[in-house]
């Protein structure tokens, strides 16, 4: 009897200890726990933006919580891209990013944050190759006969972009430096200005998310001539690449990015993956995308980091050739 009491009483303490072991993993809440946070460092109605509330609702649909897009505009974006690396990494704070990201590590020589310690890669969402668009009235109907005219006039074509630094503008200093011309930076504060004084006759050239492009070159206020791209916009199948037309190499895009605070947990950045990936690749998204002239893509968090990391090397280059600033 007293053995049969001793075996009992270890089984029962061993049972208890295994009770008391699975009771912390049964009390871990599942993820999102609150409402999640999307922020975007720039104003409402851009495209960064836009890509962010393309996730909005899907995403509210899946995880079963709230999602809050956060515009923090400012500084290029860097004051809400330090909004998100110093956010707790709690998995309820993400960011949504594009091309400025990668180039902001090269034009500053000082950061908030590091893009590679403080931050982390959550899916690349969408690639939007820039489009060439040109006043009806300029002496250069394709991209051939833009790149003649700009090399027996040197000076006397003006870009313009939405700021230094921005995809429009380092994408048109790519150009000059393939096609060995000399164009003059008109920098704007925002897109939006930029086309005013292109379809005013102001500007002879402008680079630009296809977005903000398609339907003006569609009702004939402007003439589209190139997508910097290795092939064709969906939206846009008339306008032939740049590569096309024989400027073999020459790409640039803007892009959007989902990224996270460095630290949090890899099993909720690889759930956030998943779900943002679903959603961009579905029917319904991909063809709001194809309409903004955007691939659709929705990566890993690994291809993602690989992607900025591409970008930020890239643009570097063009960055230290041209000797951009952010001024």
């Amino acid at each position: 009897m007293p053995h049969l009491l001793s075996r009992r009483t270890a089984i029962q303490a061993a049972s208890a200890s295994l009770a008391c072991a699975a009771m912390p993993l049964m009390a871990q809440p599942a993820w999102p726990t609150r409402p999640i946070r999307i922020i975007v460092p720039y104003t409402a109605g851009g495209f960064t933006d836009q890509m962010a509330r393309l996730l909005q609702v899907g995403l509210q649909s899946r995880l079963g919580q709230p999602v809050i897009i956060e515009n923090t505009p400012g500084a290029n974006s860097i004051i809400g891209v330090s909004a998100v690396a110093k956010a707790a990494p709690d998995g309820h704070t993400f960011g949504v990013v594009i091309a400025a990201y990668a180039a902001n590590t090269t034009l500053y020589s000082k950061l908030p944050y590091s893009p590679t310690k403080d931050l982390v890669g959550v899916s690349l969402l969408g690639v939007s190759p820039l489009l060439a668009a040109v006043p009806n009235n300029a002496p250069f109907k394709n991209a051939t006969e833009l790149v003649a005219y700009a090399r027996s006039n040197p000076g006397k074509v003006s870009f313009g972009s939405s700021g230094n630094g921005s995809a429009a503008h380092l994408t048109t200093e790519l150009l000059k430096a393939i096609t060995n011309t000399y164009m003059v930076h008109i920098p704007y504060r925002g897109a939006a200005p930029a086309l005013t004084d292109l379809l005013g006759g102001h500007l002879q050239l402008f680079l630009d998310a296809p977005t903000n492009l398609i339907q003006p070159g569609k009702m004939g206020r402007l003439r589209l001539i190139g997508v910097a791209s290795d092939k064709r916009l969906p939206a846009a199948p008339e306008v032939p690449t740049f590569i096309e037309q024989g400027l073999q190499g020459f790409t640039g895009s803007t892009w959007a990015s989902m990224i996270a605070p460095a630290g949090t947990p890899r099993d909720v950045v690889q759930r956030m993956s998943d779900e943002v990936s679903r959603i961009i690749r579905s029917d319904e998204i991909r063809a709001k995308l194809e309409a903004m002239g955007t691939f659709a893509e929705g990566t890993s968090p690994q291809a993602c980091d690989a992607f900025i990391a591409s970008e930020t090397i890239k643009w570097a280059a063009v960055i230290k050739n041209a000797g951009v600033t952010a001024e």
